[in-house]
């Protein structure tokens, strides 16, 4: 964690990261879940993350809806959520990911990490040019979603600052 007394905020996507698109094996989802792709979330992925010095803040197109089908399978309390901003016509300009304005928008230069399957070198560009605060921004393969080795790079980060 940095030196400051405030914590690193930690931008969790959802699909990719904890939701992994690969090709199993995974366990058979309940008929009755609103989303069948919810089987696939790891359990013990949510107390690792919680272990992790950071304020966890959901940044996903789930929005509200990761605190009521994903953090209980993860056994996280309700965190914030990013609200992402109207599409416009400047989305994806510069080959620039449409969260990242919004999430250094809702960061105010406040160091973070950012957890996502779909960020490029434009959206660590743009970042580095507009953002005082440290931060990285770690591409989680989608495939495989969130791996021990990816905490261990947000670890690794983490102990540097």
């Amino acid at each position: 964690m940095t030196g400051s007394t405030t914590p690193v905020l930690l931008y969790l996507d959802v699909d990719g990261p904890l939701i992994p698109f690969g090709a199993g094996p995974y366990p058979a989802g309940n008929e009755d879940e609103p989303n069948p792709l919810l089987a696939r979330v790891d359990p013990t992925l949510g107390p690792r993350l919680a272990a992790l010095p950071c304020e966890l803040v959901w940044a996903t197109t789930w929005m509200a809806e990761a605190n009521e089908c994903v953090a209980p399978r993860l056994g996280l309390p309700e965190l914030p959520v990013v609200v992402w901003p109207e599409p416009s016509d400047e989305d994806g300009r510069g080959g620039i990911h449409w969260k990242t304005p919004a999430l250094l928008d809702h960061a105010a230069g406040r160091s973070f990490i950012w957890v996502d399957d779909e960020i490029t070198g434009a959206d660590r560009d743009y970042v580095a040019a507009r953002h005082p605060g440290r931060v990285l921004l770690h591409r989680v393969d989608p495939g495989q979603g969130l791996t021990e080795a990816d905490l261990g790079v947000l670890r690794a980060w983490l102990r540097t600052g």
